[in-house]
């Protein structure tokens, strides 16, 4: 499988999401809610994000108190040294934010802080309201990532909600979606009507494709592709991906359905 990123409609939305913060009107309004199921490319949209612009990554996890949410903080941000004091820890937080964010303006580039799984933590108002002002004092790009619950949680928080004003929801991929993940994904070349199939078994999920994408792969490392590439038909009766609601096998059939 190649190892390239495949921009779809999701990544499309982020993108436009992030350009309507560079171009907001109150510099407080910095924060992004991204939200949707899982297997979507959340995830993966995240990570090329904060690669291309080499951001803060945070992945939330349900048992994090104020402190362990600063605490990992600080280890992204390179911090090893034990710093004793509330106070201190916030004020190297600031630092080493801004040193990052000034540097990334020199480059012309943007620089945010990404909370993945944030919905796990959008309940506890200490760590949301320490989120809120590193994005306000900052005027931080933040990027928080969520499955569904986020939205209805901030709503609690209408201090922070208010600073969101950029919402984005993943959907399933679209049928173009589909046709550009497959191509661009697969090294050998894939047929029309089994992309088709891809999608629709798939409904739409990147990562049941990416699955489907890997057994036609080595599917077709072992037959003579023709001129249209794999096909329904040369896979008849292969295994293809997972129904993620069932975890039963989809086979290929004898004809498309």
């Amino acid at each position: 499988m190649r190892d390239v990123f495949v921009e779809t409609s999701n990544y499309r939305k982020f993108m436009g999401a992030l350009t309507k913060v560079d171009e907001r009107g109150a510099e407080e309004a910095c924060m992004v809610v991204v939200d949707g199921k899982p297997g979507l490319g959340k995830t993966a949209t995240m990570a090329r994000w904060v690669s291309q612009t080499q951001s803060i990554y945070l992945r939330a996890q349900r048992w994090w108190e104020h402190g362990d949410f600063v605490a990992e903080l600080l280890a992204n941000l390179s911090v090893t040294q034990p710093i004793r004091g509330r106070r201190d820890r916030w004020k190297r937080i600031l630092d080493e934010l801004g040193n990052r964010a000034e540097d990334a303006a020199l480059e012309d580039r943007t620089f945010g802080l990404v909370i993945d799984e944030c919905d796990l933590v959008s309940g506890k108002q200490e760590i949301m309201e320490t989120i809120r002002g590193l994005s306000d004092i900052q005027f931080l790009p933040t990027i928080m990532v969520g499955m569904g619950k986020l939205r209805d949680n901030l709503r609690r928080f209408p201090q922070i909600e208010s600073r969101a004003p950029n919402k984005i929801e993943f959907l399933p991929a679209s049928p173009d979606d589909a046709r550009d993940l497959v191509r661009g994904l697969c090294e050998v070349p894939v047929a029309d009507d089994l992309i088709q199939f891809v999608w629709r078994h798939s409904k739409g999920f990147s990562r049941e494709m990416v699955e489907a994408i890997s057994k036609i792969e080595r599917f077709g490392r072992r037959i003579d592709v023709g001129p249209e590439g794999v096909t329904v038909t040369d896979m008849a009766g292969q295994i293809i991906m997972s129904n993620r609601e069932t975890g039963k096998d989809i086979i290929v059939p004898e004809a498309a359905r």
